[in-house]
Formats: C-alpha cells, structure tokens, sequence
C-alpha cells in the first residue's frame, strides 16, 4: 500500500438511476459504512424517464453522509474519494450551468426513431467499430438527435451536453470533466484514440467543445466546493479521483479484473461484462465495448429484464378486484421460493421475459414477453420458475456472444440484488453451465469507486492488487443434471425467439402510437 496515514479512509460513491449509494473503506478495503440516498425522477410518461439533476446531487450528499456517520470515522481523515455513475444519460445545460432538461436516462426510448433513421441512411457498422456502441437508441448520441429535430430551441440554446456524473462533478470541483468509460458509453468516443468521435459529432451537428474534457480515471483534482464538502462531512482539501462508470466499478468491485474473469449483474436490469487488455468488437455487433483506460476495455452487455421481469409477476399476482376478497401480498421471495417448488425446465414452460424490450444481443425495442407451453396443469409456481430461468437464458445469450469474440471465460463473479437468493443464483450458474462465485460485499459498484480513489491517490498501486482485496463468500457449482436439461432448453429458447421476432415487429407496427 501506499504512505497514507494509518486512519485514513477512502470514500466511494455509486450514482445509479434509482439512488445512490456510498461506502466507506479503510486501507485493508475493509467495508466501515454504508449509505444510501434516494432521489425523485421528474419523468412520469410511458415512454421516458428523465431525473432532476439536483435532486441527483442531493441524493448523493445524503448517501456519502449517511456512510460517513455509520462508519464513526473523522471526516478530516478521508484520504480520497470518487463518484461513480449509471452509463447512458444526457442532460443540456445552458452557458449558466443550470440545466434545460432533466438526466435523460438509458431507459428512455424517446429517440427510437431517430435511431432507426440513423440505421437506414448511415454506414453504423463502421460507426460501431469506431465507438464500441451497437445503434440502439439508449445511447445519448441519438437522444442528442431527438432533442435537435423535435427541442430545437433547447438544443442551440445547450452550451454543453453532459451526464449526471458531470453535472455534480462540476459542483463539486469546479471543471467540466468526463471519465473515458462514461463518455464511451455515450456512443461520441472513439474507442481507439480516446478522443471524441467526429462521425458522431457529425451526425448530431456539434463540436467537442460542446462536451466535457475527457479524463483518465486515476485524475486527480485537489480542492472541493467547502460547501458541498462540508455537507459531505469531508475537508475541502479532499483529494476527488475521476473514477469510472458503475459497469465499470462493479467489475473491479467484485474482483473481476483479469480476462478469464466475467461479472453476471442482475438487479432491476441485468449484464455481463469483462475487463479486456484490447478493444473486442464483435462483426455482428451484438456486444458493446467501452473504453476504462489506456490499457483496459469493458466489454460486454446488457438485458433490460432482470428483477423487473419478476417485479411483473409479483403485482400481477397480487392485483387487487374489488370483487375478491384482499389477497395476501407476495414477495419477491416469496415468489423465488415458489419458482424451488418446481424442477429445472419448469415442466415444460418456457418464458421470453421480455417485458421491457430488449438490449443485447440482438437489440430489438419491439421484443415482448411471453410465456409458452402453459396448460391448466401448471400455475404460478411454474410461471415464477419459467421466468426466472428465462432471465439465466437471457445471460447465457450474453455469455456465449463474449466467449465467442474473447476466448473461454474461466470464473463468473455474481453481483446485483440476484445474490440475495441462492435459489435464483444456482438456476444462473447451471443454465451458464460455470461456477458462479459471489463476493462477500454486494454493493460492487460503489466499492469499486472506492478502489479508484485509492488509485488515484496512490494508496493502491495497481487495479491488479484489487483481486487480493476482494473477499468471497459462495461458489455456486452447477448442477450436471440441471445444466443438461438447460443445454436443451436454451436450443427451445432460441428456436421460439427466432420464430415469433416477426411477430415483434407486426405488433408494434399494429399498435404504434
């Protein structure tokens, strides 16, 4: 380790969509507390989500504070601190800095035609090769798009587009700065020269001088805002490390750094993602590829149904007839102990869960959910397996694209709110066919941002280290006999997904809005 005084502490922070989240370690990544801090999202249509900015800052004042008092350490003592950030949002703000829009999120799917136009008339195989971003409209490129053609006024007016890491960034440090890995994830980076892509700033019409300088995780900057700070409960003089993305610090959090090395994220929405010494770019473009550093590319990708998919089931099954009698309310693990009353394969149901359309692999908005093979002899435990086996199916989609462009994937570390439930963690590993090993401190995201402030000032020498730092505290082995039914119904899978994808399309077509 490094020469950091022997009370000394590092603080992470994990902006996620939904809240965010902090933690605080000692030198030895000792975890010493914990905080979370909510924010309200100012998006309520059906087809966006947009976030209030500064209700994202004062969501992560309260989640560091809240870490800092749990953990009794003296805030004069804290030797670092970085802030992590969810990938995909956008927001435009004016030459004041106040902002002209909310945190446009990955989730909103406002510039699906945009996107769809970009498809049709642009070259965006060769765009993908450039940027490491398959043409989906999640990506801030084509929101930027939406907002020139349908927010003009908005759009000219922006003095720069930035995410919602570099709008607190900006508060807390003064500078306008982005991490590659967050910037990669905009579809506007080359993922070769990490410079800002020119056919991307083409298409939307601006200059780089419109978006933030680009910054090598391990930057430094010396001097926060003392009010901020103060609210914070750490000394202006704190040292801030740029950091990376959430994807990117799950990884490092659940020790995840070597190539043989994956992670399986599954929370509300789910990933699969490994840390490559190259760019791995797939000639199908069924994966992304961000850029971490100048050594290290996050390659992987993303499904948009994990825990939602089951949060689906549980409000369908707990809907409320003012006919019935009120029901009892079931869990989620309630429903997960459900779904161990039935066997590997469901008894013959197979479920596409895709109840929020779909990313990776094959990045189709108008996928919907189904069930198939019911009949009056299965009921809702069945429905609970299906679908928690389709979520592993969903993963194993993912898994074999990266085994195929990459090379064998030795250890698969679990992280997200999945790993809570051993039932559902065991159906993953044998429908992966691999070891599953879950670290002994889920929340990776925010540990990882932690790490970054150890990097970056020195009291950790390499991201190599990491591993040694990282406890475990399960292996799941897969069950042969389970993983063989899984092998023969992920072919079943497969062949329905195939089968009813025009149908997709028809339905949308149909029902358009």
């Amino acid at each position: 380790m490094g020469a950091i005084g022997s009370n000394s502490w590092f603080l992470g922070i994990d902006m996620g969509t939904g809240s965010c989240k902090s933690v605080v370690i000692d030198e030895n990544a000792r975890i010493l507390g914990f905080g979370v801090g909510d924010y309200s999202s100012s998006g309520v249509q059906t087809r966006w989500r947009e976030q209030d900015p500064d209700a994202m800052l004062e969501g992560m004042i309260r989640s560091a504070k809240a870490a800092i008092s749990q953990s009794g350490v003296d805030g004069k003592g804290c030797a670092g601190v970085s802030l992590g950030s969810a990938l995909h949002g956008i927001l435009a703000v004016d030459k004041s800095d106040n902002p002209l829009t909310g945190v446009i999120t990955w989730a909103d799917d406002r510039a699906s035609l945009q996107a769809r136009k970009v498809k049709e008339t642009f070259d965006t195989r060769s765009l993908y090769q450039q940027t490491g971003c398959p043409s989906h409209w999640m990506y801030p490129l084509y929101k930027l798009i939406w907002l020139r053609e349908i927010r003009p006024e908005i759009f000219h007016k922006a003095r720069r587009f930035i995410s919602a890491k570099e709008f607190v960034v900006k508060r807390l440090v003064g500078d306008y700065a982005v991490d590659y890995s967050l910037a990669a994830g905009s579809g506007l980076l080359n993922a070769h020269t990490l410079t800002w892509n020119e056919d991307a700033l083409n298409l939307i019409g601006i200059g780089a001088e419109r978006l933030s300088e680009l910054c090598r995780p391990f930057e430094t900057f010396h001097g926060i805002n003392p009010d901020l700070a103060g609210a914070i409960g750490i000394s202006p003089n704190t040292p801030f490390v740029m950091g990376s993305s959430d994807a990117a610090n799950s990884n490092l959090g659940a020790g995840a750094i070597h190539e043989w090395q994956s992670t399986c994220m599954i929370g509300t929405s789910g990933a699969f993602r490994i840390i490559s010494s190259k760019p791995i770019l797939d000639k199908r473009a069924r994966s992304w590829c961000y850029v971490i550093d100048e050594t290290r590319w996050l390659v992987g990708g993303a499904i948009n149904n994990g825990g939602v998919a089951l949060s689906w089931l549980q409000n369908m099954l707990n809907l409320r007839l003012p006919a019935l009698s009120e029901p009892t309310e079931l869990s989620f693990d309630d429903l997960v102990q459900m779904a161990s009353q039935v066997d590997a394969g469901a008894q013959g149901v197979v479920c596409l869960p895709f109840f929020a359309g779909e990313r990776s692999p094959n990045w189709n908005l108008n996928a919907r959910a189904m069930f198939f093979g019911l009949t009056l002899l299965h009921d809702a435990r069945h429905m609970a397996r299906a679908l928690l086996e389709g979520v592993a199916f969903r993963m194993r989609s993912i898994s074999d694209v990266l085994c195929e462009i990459s090379g064998d994937i030795r250890q698969i570390r679990a992280s997200g709110g999945f790993t809570h439930s051993p039932v559902w963690v065991q159906i993953v590993a044998d429908a992966l066919g691999r070891e599953m090993v879950v670290p002994e401190y889920g929340e990776t995201s925010s540990l990882g941002a932690a790490f970054w402030a150890m990097l970056g000032t020195g009291a950790l020498p390499s991201i190599g280290r990491i591993g040694e730092l990282v406890k475990l505290a399960e292996t799941y082995r897969p069950n042969r006999d389970n993983a063989a039914i899984y092998d023969k119904e992920f072919e079943i899978y497969n062949r329905l997904y195939d089968a009813v994808s025009p149908c997709f399309d028809a339905l949308s077509e149909l029902h358009k809005s």
